[in-house]
C-alpha cells in the first residue's frame, strides 16, 4: 500500500482576472475564500501584485533590522503586549520579533525607523511601507469577499474605517544540540486577520480540525491568510482561527513576516445577519485591544479559548 499524500492547505490565486468586484470570477473566488476559512481557518494566497523584487527587498531590510545590536532593538516598545520587541524569552528562545504599529501609514513606519536608526534609513522606511500597503490590499480583498458572501458588507465597511495594521518582522535562530526545535508554541492569533509570509526555510505548521499538522512550503509570491480570534467572534463562530506553530530544523536561520489587522476605537460585534435560530449569538460586543490585554493575564493564558472566556455569551 502506498503512503497517503501529505495534506495541503487550499491555494487561491489572486490576479487581475478575479480582482474585479461584481465579476463572475470575483464571486467564485469569494466562495473559495469562505469555504477555505470555514474548513481550515486559513489558506495560501498566490498574489500576482506582489513581485519577486519586493520579496527580496523586504527580507533584505529584515536582515538589516535584526543585525542591529540588541540594546537598539529593545527600544521597540509598545503599550500593547507583543506589539514591540520580543526576544530572549525562555519559553521560545529561538524567536525574535519587532513590530511596526500603524504600518500602512508613513507616520507609523517613520516613527519606528527613526527610533532604531536615529540618523535615518529612508530605504528601510520606503520598503516597509510599500510592503505593508500591498499586503494590506490583499487583506481588504479577502475581507470584502468574505463580508459580501455572508451578506454583512456594511458591517465590514464600519470595521474597515477603524482597522490598524501591525507589521511584525520575525527571525528564528537555529536550535543548539541541547535545545528543542520549537520556534514558537502552538497558538491562535489575537488579531482580526493575519497574513504570514516566509522566506526559503520551512517551519510554519497549521493544525487541521482532525488534529494533523500541515507544513506550509515557502514560495516568494505566496501568503498564508489566517483568521484571528477576533474574526471568530465577528462571524459568530462560523470561522475558527487555526492553531499554528513553528518548528526549526536544519542549520539555516529563518526569516518571516506577519501583517496583522486590529480594530481600534470601536467595539467589534456580531452582525445581526449572522444570528438566527440555527446560529444563536455566541459573543458579546468587545474592545479588541482590551481583549489582547486580557489574553496576557493569568486567566487569559489559562483559558482554552481566550476569546470565549473574554466575551462569550
Amino acid at each position: 500500500m502506498g503512503s497517503l499524500p501529505n495534506p495541503t492547505l487550499p491555494m487561491i490565486q489572486f490576479s487581475d482576472q478575479n480582482l474585479q468586484p461584481d465579476s463572475n470570477c470575483w464571486s467564485s473566488t469569494a466562495k473559495d475564500v469562505v469555504r477555505a476559512l470555514e474548513n481550515y481557518g486559513c489558506f495560501v494566497a498566490i498574489y500576482d501584485k506582489f513581485s519577486l523584487d519586493m520579496h527580496e527587498n523586504i527580507f533584505r531590510a529584515s536582515e538589516e533590522l535584526f543585525d542591529l545590536p540588541t540594546d537598539v532593538k529593545i527600544q521597540n516598545v509598545s503599550d500593547t503586549p507583543s506589539h514591540g520587541y520580543v526576544g530572549q524569552e525562555p519559553i521560545i528562545p529561538l524567536y525574535e520579533g519587532l513590530g511596526i504599529e500603524n504600518a500602512t501609514t508613513r507616520e507609523g513606519v517613520e516613527k519606528f525607523t527613526n527610533l532604531l536608526w536615529p540618523s535615518g534609513n529612508d530605504r528601510f522606511c520606503e520598503i516597509a511601507l510599500e510592503y505593508s500597503k500591498i499586503v494590506a490590499e490583499l487583506d481588504q480583498v479577502v475581507m470584502r469577499m468574505l463580508s459580501e458572501n455572508y451578506g454583512i458588507a456594511e458591517s465590514y465597511k464600519a470595521l474597515f474605517g477603524s482597522t490598524s495594521y501591525l507589521l511584525r518582522m520575525i527571525k528564528y535562530r537555529t536550535a543548539e544540540k541541547h535545545e528543542s526545535g520549537m520556534g514558537i508554541i502552538p497558538h491562535t492569533d489575537k488579531s482580526f486577520m493575519s497574513i504570514l509570509h516566509q522566506r526559503r526555510v520551512k517551519g510554519l505548521e497549521i493544525k487541521t480540525k482532525d488534529d494533523s499538522w500541515i507544513v506550509v512550503d515557502p514560495l516568494p509570491s505566496s501568503f498564508v491568510v489566517m483568521a484571528g480570534d477576533a474574526c471568530m467572534a465577528w462571524t459568530n463562530g462560523r470561522i475558527e482561527p487555526p492553531k499554528h506553530r513553528v518548528i526549526m530544523e536544519g542549520s539555516e536561520e529563518r526569516y518571516s513576516l506577519g501583517l496583522f489587522s486590529f480594530i481600534k476605537d470601536q467595539k467589534i460585534q456580531v452582525p445581526e445577519e449572522l444570528v438566527d435560530d440555527d446560529h444563536p449569538l455566541q459573543f458579546k460586543p468587545f474592545d479588541h485591544y482590551k481583549f489582547i490585554h486580557f489574553y496576557y493575564t493569568d486567566e487569559g493564558k489559562r483559558s482554552t479559548c481566550p476569546i470565549k472566556a473574554y466575551c462569550g455569551v
